[in-house]
């Protein structure tokens, strides 16, 4: 299918790629991994003819045909339906001859051949697709120009899936897609019947979707078999075999070369001293593992937690427009340790309601009270362009501590894992992941309370990822996730909040559970893409019937809204519980481990660990009992 042979690569004079070789065969998923810019998309590029190699060869099977996303959104005024089924060409160019050709023969040709690619369910086809990525019937009936830049690269998602190409070339797919639309495309890709190779660094769509995996390091290409948890495992484990021959060879050589260097003077030792020499020359040399360990990230957790609830919100709604909320009804409380992440597709109001929390929209209605003195940090893609061009990552801290010592200010920057040589670089020459790191370190510097984090890993790699896990989980304040990433999802949240029909209530089910929903089709949680124009356009002035309905629904949505809160609230105590439970048994076990190695500083620090389990373990105790009381009753 591809063959890659001895293939070298420099770009501006950079060696990404050297004599690297791999066979990706017919009907392959593959997911092609590696750290940020080390040169995947240039590889795509070579793939595709737009750059060509400096040695080697790139061989694909003749007349296959190529897919990738295209670099530029359609634009124009052709509808979403229209403009996805023009992507297949074949299908376009017979229908346009069948109009004007005049021959007998060619006609039926050309209707025989239209048979044959199955013309006559192409609307339906590419209209499951739109619908599967966001797009309801009423939306694909819409021109391209009325959608926003980023619904518009889900059109040429739809596009290139459409045209089924022999190979298809997927770069990050997911950073212009939410949850819901990432979920549809694992399903999808995972059924495809051709050729795929995806850039991604979503573990979870690698596991789901990928049968191999093509890892770019030290401009090398390697191939494993598996999805991407296999290709970990089986990397680690080479990785220790490796250091482990390295090791003994070392040890090997080290013995020789004294060998040598004692007798190689000695006419009774010379025969033998001279055949270890030719040894060592003939020894093929075992390098050493290169890991490129990737900086942590830390979030200063606040001085003291306020009590709980530190937001609480009775019939609060919220919108743009007066009389017009995007979303109502909401009876809600968010409690000073709770990790709620929000499920629910592009425009049903995720981000207006993480707006409302974080106080920059105020309520249109209802009750929403905060915590006294209580600090909440947002972080948004947006946000990006809050970053000055010309200023330094110091240059931005110093603005937040203007009397600190330069040595100060770069131990913080430090902490946000940017090293020596990213400091004095102005933020215009920061890569994408390195930005992020900045804005995350920004927002968190003055030590919030709550933490809300809009897709906060568009930028990141596999590595920088796992860091932000392990960053939310040291993190001792309130988070509210949104993100397309279900790892980082179910490894940092521990209750799900769904935003849908204009209200958002606790979820009552997994991800897992979501998934499957989302995949049932028509009628599950989709995306309601955004207009161009259309936004704030006034609607009827709803009549005095109209608003008794209204609020009638929100009385009885008020009442299902707290039962049914209630029950997944206890839920997900019960998880809670038994989480804080088994911590506090694997740091038992640590505890009785660091005192019969009388590390002291050890002992102390998991004792510390310990007792903040314990005690965050009695109050949800004591919650889970009033509720469940409160149930009974």
């Amino acid at each position: 299918m591809l063959h890659i042979e001895d293939l070298t690569f420099r770009m501006q004079g950079r060696l990404l790629i050297e004599n690297a070789s791999i066979h990706v065969p017919m009907g392959a998923r593959v997911g092609f991994v590696g750290r940020n810019g080390t040169g995947k998309t240039t590889l795509f590029k070579l793939i595709t003819g737009e750059y060509g190699p400096e040695t080697g060869s790139l061989r694909m099977r003749k007349k296959m045909r190529l897919g990738q996303v295209a670099q530029e959104a359609p634009g124009t005024e052709f509808s979403l339906l229209e403009t996805v089924l023009e992507a297949d060409k074949e299908r376009a160019e017979l229908l346009a001859e069948a109009d004007t050709a005049t021959d007998p023969t060619r006609i039926a040709d050309i209707h025989t051949r239209l048979n044959d690619i199955e013309a006559h369910s192409a609307e339906a086809r590419a209209g499951a697709i739109l619908h599967g990525l966001g797009f309801d019937a009423e939306a694909q009936a819409r021109p391209c120009s009325a959608f926003s830049g980023g619904w518009r690269m889900r059109v040429a998602l739809a596009a290139v899936l459409f045209s089924e190409p022999d190979l298809l070339l997927l770069d990050e797919p997911t950073n212009y897609l939410d949850l819901e639309g990432t979920l549809w495309l694992e399903n999808y890709i995972s059924r495809y019947p051709h050729t795929v190779i995806i850039i991604s660094h979503d573990r979870d769509l690698l596991n789901t979707c990928c049968n191999t995996i093509i890892h770019l390091e030290n401009r090398k290409l390697t191939s494993y078999k598996g999805d991407y948890d296999f290709f970990e495992k089986t990397r680690a484990e080479r990785n220790a075999l490796q250091t482990k021959m390295k090791v003994k060879q070392d040890a090997k050589r080290a013995h020789m070369e004294s060998f040598i260097n004692r007798f190689k003077a000695k006419a009774s030792k010379a025969t033998q001293a001279q055949s270890r020499v030719k040894a060592l020359e003939k020894m093929a040399v075992i390098s050493a593992v290169q890991t490129e360990d990737v900086a942590p990230l830390h979030f200063p957790s606040p001085e003291r937690r306020p009590a709980s609830p530190i937001i609480n919100m009775e019939g609060a709604q919220v919108g743009y427009t007066p009389g017009q909320p995007v979303i109502e009804n909401m009876t809600l409380r968010i409690d000073a340790d709770d990790r709620i992440a929000l499920l629910g597709a592009n425009g049903n109001g995720k981000s207006t309601f993480a707006k409302l929390i974080a106080g920059r929209l105020d309520a249109t209605g209802g009750l929403v009270r905060r915590s006294e003195k209580l600090k909440i940090a947002m972080f948004a893609q947006h946000n990006m362009d809050d970053l000055v061009p010309e200023e330094t990552p110091v240059d931005h801290i110093r603005k937040l501590v203007p009397n600190e010592p330069d040595g100060k200010l770069r131990g913080r920057v430090a902490r946000m894992g940017l090293g020596a040589e990213k400091m004095d670089t102005k933020a215009k020459s920061l890569s994408g992941g390195e930005k992020a790191r900045l804005l995350l370190g920004l927002a968190t510097f003055h030590q919030p309370h709550l933490l809300i984090l809009d897709e906060p890993t568009n930028h990141l790699d596999i590595d920088s990822r796992e860091s932000l896990v392990m960053a939310l989980n040291d993190y001792r304040g309130a988070v509210i996730l949104i993100s397309h990433d279900r790892h980082l999802v179910e490894a940092s949240a521990d209750r799900l909040w769904l935003v849908h029909d204009g209200t958002v209530g606790p979820y009552d089910g997994d991800l897992e559970d979501y998934r499957r929903l989302i995949l049932k089709g028509p009628g599950s949680p989709k995306s309601k893409p955004a207009e161009k124009e259309a936004q704030g356009k006034s609607k009827a002035k709803p009549s005095a019937a109209d608003v008794d309905a209204a609020e009638r629904r929100r009385r009885e949505a008020k009442l299902r809204s707290n039962q049914s809160g209630s029950r997944a609230r206890v839920k997900q105590l019960e998880a809670t519980m038994g989480k804080a439970a088994e911590a506090i048994k694997k740091l038992d076990k640590l505890l009785a481990q660091a005192s019969t190695e009388r590390d002291a500083k050890r002992i102390r620090d998991i004792a510390m660990k310990k007792a903040e389990f314990e005690r965050r373990l009695v109050g949800v105790e004591e919650e889970w009992l009033e509720l469940s009381e409160a149930l009974a009753g």
